[in-house]
């Protein structure tokens, strides 16, 4: 009887021990209202900037030049281009959307293809950064072009969306210092070392290295990059090309749209001793949206896919449809309806932002979307106008004011600023480089 009382006892103490916890955990968990309120806070704040959007582009293919469309209301329901007999996404980005997201910073890639080199690599990308500048004086109350962290904060201030540009191709220089200076002076603020392919003087994470790094000359192109104040872009690059343009750089780096490699072994994600590397060179890493580099499943997913592709229509040689054109397509469409496609989310964005932040520091993460330069997104970033909802996760998670207000765009203004004084040291002592190609590599 008595054994009976006391297991009474502790199990109705116990009881509300369990009641007593679980209230004062739920009392720790702020509302989603307060989650908000402190997210507007911050971006208020402190502008949030973005560290590539590919619309300069869109606006291209789709309109032929900056006056093609309206960026003044919403480009979410525009009819979309179509593209090998598919439905391209729609835009992800206009000026109601950048507000509502609080966007106070945009780097606007001047991307173009790969495989368009020579003086017609140097012509095309003129004609991309005239788009971005066209863009932004056509809306003067909402865009704002900006050179350094103070035109930024000027901008933000102002309430218009600072507007920078970033080259997203070393091959769009044309293996030229004096091209690489002219940019710069039309407005790039950076340039990510290479795209898809490898160049003359760098190796691609998505390219059969070629030079295992970088050349001679690639190494000049960093440090003249460093003495001119354009950031040097790791986005793209291979492992190796991103240790010897660390080891290289005396300014801080920064990889404009990247992921973490450890949570999705994609080659254009950033390997965890690259990030350590990052930390010690007061760079950042700033946090992809594209859904192949963020969930391994759907990378895996996509490889699958392009190998059914290839498998159905491989012209002009192979293909079990080759020259089938319909065959193949309902043959892949049946294949999509038995592997869906693996859904990415908010959440894993997030898990990529703090797996970021552990290794490399919270001084070293911020965010690049790469909107307009993907063909989905995952599920609650579908366009500029989602920004919050990413911080609130956050924010959730226990992140502090503060450690959201260095993500949003703290960090990015450090590393322009500190970049601009590695710049102002060097050009104090050494004049624009003559070097050339043909002098370092052949």
């Amino acid at each position: 009887m008595k054994n009976r009382h006391s297991t009474q006892v502790f199990a109705a103490a116990a009881t509300i021990l369990f009641a007593a916890c679980t209230s004062l955990a739920t009392a720790k968990q702020p509302s989603d209202a307060v989650l908000a309120a402190r997210v507007e806070h911050v971006l208020k704040t402190v502008p949030l900037i973005d560290g590539h959007n590919d619309l300069a582009w869109e606006i291209r293919q789709r309109y032929g030049n900056a006056y093609g469309a309206d960026l003044s209301v919403s480009t979410a329901n525009l009819p979309p281009k179509m593209e090998d007999g598919e439905i391209a996404s729609p835009l992800m980005t206009d000026i109601p959307r950048l507000h509502k997201g609080h966007v106070g910073g945009q780097f606007w890639s001047v991307w173009i293809p790969t495989r368009v080199v020579g003086p017609e690599a140097v012509k095309m990308t003129l004609e991309q950064i005239d788009i971005v500048r066209n863009m932004v004086a056509r809306y003067p109350n909402d865009l704002q072009m900006a050179y350094s962290a103070d035109d930024i904060m000027r901008a933000f201030k102002a309430g218009r969306v600072a507007s920078l540009i970033g080259i997203e191709g070393g091959h769009q220089i044309d293996d030229s210092l004096p091209v690489l200076r002219q940019m710069y002076v039309l407005g790039a603020r950076y340039m990510t070392l290479t795209h898809t392919l490898d160049n003359d003087w760098a190796d691609s994470a998505t390219d059969v290295p070629k030079h295992h790094g970088l050349t001679p000359f690639g190494r000049a192109v960093v440090h003249e990059m460093n003495r001119l104040g354009m950031l040097v872009d790791l986005s793209h690059v291979s492992p190796d090309t991103m240790r010897d343009a660390l080891k290289t750089s005396a300014a801080p780096v920064m990889f404009s749209h990247s992921g973490a490699r450890a949570l999705d072994d994609h080659p254009r994600d950033v390997p965890d001793d690259v990030l350590k590397m990052v930390a010690r060179n007061r760079g950042i890493v700033m946090a992809t949206f594209a859904t192949a580099y963020v969930s391994d499943a759907y990378n895996r997913w996509s490889a699958d896919r392009a190998a059914e592709q290839t498998r159905f229509n491989a012209p002009p040689y192979a293909g079990l449809y080759i020259g089938q054109p319909e065959r193949a397509k309902v043959a892949l469409a049946a294949w999509d309806r038995e592997h869906p496609k693996p859904v990415v989310t908010l959440a894993m964005v997030a898990d990529h932002v703090e797996h970021i932040r552990k290794i490399a520091s919270i001084d070293c993460v911020g965010i690049g979307s790469d909107f307009d330069g993907i063909p989905d997104t995952p599920e609650g970033l579908e366009g500029v106008d989602k920004y919050p909802a990413l911080f609130r996760e956050l924010a959730r998670r226990g992140w502090s004011d503060a450690d959201l207000a260095k993500l949003a765009g703290g960090n990015m203004l450090r590393v322009m600023r500190e970049a601009a004084d590695v710049a102002k040291r060097l050009q104090a002592s050494e004049p624009p480089s003559s070097a050339t190609i043909e002098q370092l590599d052949k």
